[in-house]
C-alpha cells in the first residue's frame, strides 16, 4: 500500500502528458488561409517545421512567447509539415525544416533558415509588421 503512495502522483502526472495539448504558435498550413490573410494584407509567417526537428522546437518556444507577448501585431503563424507537405516546401522554396518566411499581403519580406537567435526573430517582425507598432 505504501509503494502504490508512492507512485500514484507520478503516475497522474505522467498520464497528464498524454492528454495537455502541444502548445504551438500557429495553426496548420491550408492555400485557403494563407491566401485570404494574403488578400486582407495580414502578416503572416510560415513557419516550415517538423516535430523531430530540435531547431523548430525553439524557433516554436520563440514564437509562442512573441505571440504571448505583442497581441497587437496581429501576425498569422501559418505551420508548413515538412515531412507531409512536399509541395508547400518546394513552393516556399524552404531548403530544410527549421525555415520561416515572413509575408505583409503578397510580398515576402523576410527569409531565414535555422534561425535561433529570440532577438534575431522578434526584431525582423517588428520591422516588417507595422501593427507592431513601438516595441520595448
Amino acid at each position: 500500500m505504501k509503494v502504490l503512495h508512492c507512485f500514484l502522483p507520478a503516475l497522474i502526472v505522467t498520464s497528464l502528458l498524454f492528454v495537455v495539448p502541444r502548445v504551438s504558435a500557429g495553426e496548420a498550413f491550408s492555400k485557403e488561409r494563407f491566401m485570404e490573410l494574403q488578400v486582407a494584407k495580414q502578416p503572416v509567417l510560415i513557419d516550415v517545421r517538423a516535430d523531430w526537428c530540435p531547431t523548430c522546437k525553439k524557433q516554436r518556444q520563440i514564437l509562442t512567447q512573441f505571440q504571448k507577448d505583442n497581441p497587437q501585431c496581429g501576425l498569422t503563424i501559418l505551420e508548413v509539415d515538412f515531412d507531409r507537405q512536399k509541395d508547400w516546401v518546394k513552393h516556399f522554396r524552404a531548403p530544410r525544416q527549421s525555415t520561416l518566411l515572413l509575408y505583409r499581403g503578397t510580398e515576402q519580406v523576410w527569409f531565414s533558415v535555422a534561425e535561433t537567435r529570440p532577438d534575431v526573430i522578434r526584431q525582423k517582425i517588428f520591422d516588417s509588421v507595422k501593427a507592431c507598432g513601438k516595441h520595448v
